[in-house]
């Protein structure tokens, strides 16, 4: 079985990228692709709701707890942990969806909408396209061209895009 394949969805807080992961993973599901997320907290989260069993069970000092029901689980691990730790969980993806990330080294989404940032903060070198509202000129966007951009609403248009660059047509 091949290993996944991995892109980041990146931009600043609130520029949209779960909304457009959540446009994606429908498009991404008719073309028979198998799609993973991974979303990083940059704050301590809450891993699970507070008066269930596994919560009491942390609380109570476990370094882990987990629930499942034969077709779902939960698990909660206290232990430090990356991205790639987590892709391990997943070797029947065809393809990982990276939230946040801005730094990483794998394909990026950058999404730049001009309600809360004027330019990209990624890394053009490491760009696999724009997605944004914003007029794709002048010094903001200096550095940025040859990269594809998208529209906001060009969602399929973006998933053929996505599939012909990580060669992931089935």
């Amino acid at each position: 079985m091949d290993k996944p394949k991995v892109a980041a969805v990146s931009g600043v807080k609130n520029s949209g990228k779960t909304t457009l992961i959540e446009a994606l993973i429908p498009l991404l599901s008719q073309k028979g692709i198998r799609c993973a997320v991974i979303k990083h907290d940059g704050h301590s989260f809450e891993a699970d709701r507070e008066g269930t069993d596994t919560r009491k069970m942390l609380e109570a000092g476990a370094f882990g707890a987990a629930v499942f029901d034969g077709e779902k689980f939960q698990a909660v691990k206290r232990i430090s942990v990356s991205e790639k730790d987590l892709m391990e969980l997943y070797p029947e993806a065809d393809l990982i969806l990276l939230e946040g990330f801005k730094q990483t080294e794998y394909p990026k989404i950058e999404i730049v909408r001009k309600a809360v940032s004027s330019s990209p903060v990624c890394d053009p070198a490491g760009l696999t396209a724009l997605v944004t509202d914003c007029e794709v000129t002048g010094p903001a966007f200096a550095g940025y061209e040859g990269i594809p951009v998208f529209q906001t609403d060009e969602t399929v248009k973006l998933t053929d895009y996505l599939l012909e660059k990580l060669n992931l047509y089935k």
